[in-house]
């Protein structure tokens, strides 16, 4: 991926949306400017998982003013990232599409633990080297992510759906503050945290870290009024508490280091770190000055740098699904030798469409660990379906997609009429497999493939044909699947249609 001196990251929150732009020096990162609006999109999420008007406008309106700032850096410089609303919320898919077009740049929803890898990795480089383990507990406003790491590296990663914004919401309408209230909501969250108790408990780590707004919005309150010396105490919160319950109200909420901006969603937020702290054991919390976009920044600094943390995953699901290192290498190479004879005028991104033709040749197989008949698809399901860190939910539906157009009737793949960019890479990926059948180092002839718009030519020894029926046959049925789509697929020294 080519370098670039001036990069930025877009966090789009359930409750913020911040924008963060930086200046690379070699592996560091350093703060030019940075925006934050808060828009509440978590707030806007209906009963029945649909972002309501007012919300879509709100983000729009931010994400324009956004765009401004942005004008003038390449795509690949800037990297934004959807979290928890957009993941659950079911017309996400619709509003994304007015979103890009008024920031203009594309949008990833990405996966709550990695989210929580993004996370730790922003913090982490905010933070002093340390050779002991670190609990950092992110608040959001949709999701809660808990994270152990050691260093830069996070080794254990869950996000949980509870957010400031969802619980204030729904425990305390219109801003009411009960003491009945807070236990209900401080049990919603404890009865969440059972399921990651075991493995985040205090004998796990050695320090916790407490990172964004909530965490933040805390420790000014605690340390301002005198209730913890510094940071988030246990003994802190609960004068804080009392505090709250007294007042009743949030609009009553008057004291020393109260954000407005956070008083609608302090409440929902307080209940979820009492109970972090109840069921992990925690006494004492320092808070981190960096978070998600900080980690969203580390990230493509990496890319950058050959440290690429897509390329780790890629290693390994291939160890863990048990892929044939050979014959992978035998479908990438073939299938980026034809990719690369078709790729030149291409409209779409050809690097990152390469990229991800060889991600899927070297994991087009995962899914004979589940079974052989129809391989292919289970394949495509856990490229869909797995946490895979590093990667976006939609760029794994695009892994998905190809996998699944590896092999068999092309009309059976959802989607594909709608991904016209991605067939010079199916077609590619597929003509790999058909070759290699065989699965050994057989001479294979030298061949040339051309394209002309949708108009696809390989060449290849006619001897060698007369010799490999097989092969010729399955030639002649590939090009029939491709007809129905439009697209004309020969092959010299054979029959056409």
């Amino acid at each position: 991926m080519q370098e670039y001196d001036t990069i930025a990251a877009v966090d789009l929150g359930s409750n913020s949306f911040r924008l963060q732009v930086a200046r690379v020096v070699e592996d560091q990162v350093y703060p030019l400017d940075s925006l934050k609006e808060t828009v509440r999109l978590g707030a806007g999420l209906t009963a029945d998982k649909l972002l309501d008007e007012d919300s879509q406008q709100r983000a729009l309106t931010c994400l324009r003013r956004f765009g401004e700032r942005l004008r003038g850096l390449p795509v690949h410089a800037v990297r934004v990232v959807g979290t928890n609303t957009l993941r659950v919320a079911k017309n996400s898919a619709a509003f994304l599409n007015m979103a890009e077009h008024a920031l203009g740049f594309p949008i990833e929803v990405i996966a709550g633990r990695e989210e929580a890898r993004l996370i730790y990795l922003g913090v982490s480089h905010s933070l002093p080297a340390s050779q002991h383990r670190r609990l950092v507990v992110d608040i959001g406003g949709g999701s809660t992510e808990c994270i152990i790491g050691e260093g830069v590296d996070p080794f254990r990663m869950e996000s949980l759906y509870m957010g400031c914004v969802s619980y204030s919401k729904r425990f305390f309408p219109e801003g009411k503050i009960t003491k009945d209230a807070m236990q209900q909501a401080e049990l919603a969250a404890r009865m969440e945290l059972q399921t990651i108790k075991r493995e985040f408990s205090g004998n796990h780590w050695q320090e916790a870290i407490g990172s964004s707004g909530t965490a933040r919005a805390l420790a000014d309150l605690l340390e301002q009024n005198g209730w913890s010396a510094s940071g988030i105490s246990a003994d802190g919160l609960a004068q804080l508490r009392a505090a709250m319950i007294k007042a009743g109200d949030c609009k009553k909420l008057d004291m020393p280091g109260m954000k407005p901006d956070r008083i609608p969603v302090l409440p929902g937020g307080f209940a979820i770190m009492s109970a972090i702290f109840t069921e992990l054991g925690i006494q004492q919390m320092t808070v981190a000055g960096a978070a998600l976009r900080e980690g969203v920044l580390y990230d493509m600094v990496g890319r950058f740098h050959h440290q690429d943390m897509r390329d780790v995953t890629v290693s390994q699901f291939m160890r863990r699904y048990h892929v044939d290192p050979v014959q992978a290498k035998r479908v990438e190479a073939f299938s980026l030798s034809i990719f690369d004879q078709v790729a030149q005028g291409l409209e779409e991104d050809v690097e990152a469409l390469r990229q991800k033709l060889l991600w899927v040749a070297r994991m087009h197989e995962i899914g004979i660990s589940i079974a052989h008949s129809g391989y292919h698809r289970h394949s495509a399901y856990i490229l869909e379906n797995a946490d895979m860190p590093g990667f976006s939910k939609m760029e794994q539906s695009q892994l998905g997609l190809l996998v699944r157009a590896q092999r068999g009737a092309l009309s059976k793949v959802s989607g594909l009429a709608e991904k016209i960019e991605d067939w010079p890479a199916i077609l590619a990926l597929r003509l790999a497999v058909l070759f290699h059948r065989s699965r050994s180092d057989a001479s294979l002839p030298k061949m040339q493939m051309k394209r002309r718009m949708n108009d696809y030519r390989l060449k290849l020894d006619k001897k060698w044909l007369e010799q490999n029926s097989l092969t010729e046959n399955a030639l002649l049925s590939e090009a029939k699947e491709w007809k129905a789509f439009g697209v004309s697929f020969t092959f010299a020294g054979g029959k056409e249609d």
